[in-house]
């Protein structure tokens, strides 16, 4: 499992590499392969940062997670 820094993680945004990653209480997730994640924007989500404060204001749960590859955590 990766561990990576919070600026690590920010590189993951769909732009400046090809993996698209998010983070969620710790957790990071790859979001690679969703359409929904296309160029690291889902809806007013940005990827490469953790969105662990936004996930009350979406329409689904943390549940959604669970359609994702976990490979790692933020490191602290």
């Amino acid at each position: 499992m990766k561990e990576l820094t919070k600026s690590q993680l920010a590189l993951y945004n769909g732009q400046d590499k090809e993996e698209v990653y998010v983070a969620y209480k710790g957790d990071i997730y790859d979001v690679s392969s969703s359409r929904l994640w296309k160029n690291g924007k889902h809806y007013e989500h940005w990827a490469g940062q953790d969105l662990t404060d936004e996930l009350p204001e979406a329409p689904h749960t943390e549940k959604v997670f669970e359609r994702f590859q976990k490979i790692g955590k933020v490191k602290k």
